[in-house]
């Protein structure tokens, strides 16, 4: 059975005032994949991430969402800025934010949303933290509050930058075994920007790699065989 696609990018340039950090980039991202987006330090990553998520517009190409994506219906994760992280609300109102995009000029929450809010609280393992202060959570209790309210908003596809960034190891682990019970088990599609390369090669099933103007795109597989694999020199151990 064919999978569905979500994301196709075709042929795509994309950078900023005439200077391209993509150029003739294509791929696709379908329902269950697991993307990592990979590359060193200024070479794009964040800029296909806005790309993405309709914030900026390719220099040329084409970026073609499936109809629910377009509508709104995508999980974001960001990377949290110091202010965030001091966010004066309590766990189940920030994890409730994540139905605001779709709400229009409606500004009351619905029993339904309230109750899918209490539910994927409960999947992240936080519904106990509900009525606390956000900026009272530890780094790793913050990012699961995110990802609960990145859930809110998901349809079929989470996209997160750099989720890990922050974290102990232990509750970077954590977190990734979370996101691949999300994809294994629910079938959410997952498109991450990282540094983590080992952690990349161990759950991504596909492997973006930007190089400034120069890219790959295939399975963490094909990525390992490739030239940038090879300097990498990571493996799925």
């Amino acid at each position: 059975m064919d999978k569905k696609v979500l994301i196709d990018c075709r042929d795509v340039s994309l950078g900023y005032e005439g200077q391209a950090l993509w150029e003739h980039l294509s791929f696709q991202v379908k329902s269950g994949d697991y993307l990592c987006i990979v590359g060193e330090n200024g070479s794009g990553k964040s800029t296909l991430l806005r790309s993405l998520l309709g914030l900026m517009r390719p220099m040329a190409g084409t970026i073609e969402m499936d109809r629910r994506l377009r509508a709104g219906a995508i999980g974001y994760l960001p990377q949290q800025t110091r202010a965030q992280r001091d966010f004066p609300a309590t766990v189940t109102e920030v994890v409730l934010s994540g139905f605001l995009s779709s709400k229009g000029l409606k500004f009351f929450y619905t029993p339904a949303e309230k109750s899918q809010a209490l539910m994927h609280m409960g999947k992240m393992g936080i519904l106990e933290l509900k009525d606390r202060c956000y900026r009272e959570l530890s780094g790793g209790q913050q990012q699961r509050v995110l990802l609960s309210r990145a859930l809110c908003a998901a349809g079929e596809l989470l996209i997160l930058d750099e989720p890990v960034t922050g974290l102990d190891p232990a509750a970077a682990q954590d977190l990734y075994r979370t996101l691949h019970y999300l994809n294994s088990k629910e079938g959410l599609a997952i498109v991450m920007v990282t540094h983590d390369m080992q952690n990349a090669l161990r759950y991504g099933t596909s492997i973006l790699h930007a190089g400034h103007r120069q890219w790959f795109f295939g399975t963490a597989e094909e990525y390992l065989l490739s030239p940038y694999g090879k300097r990498f020199g990571g493996d799925r151990s």
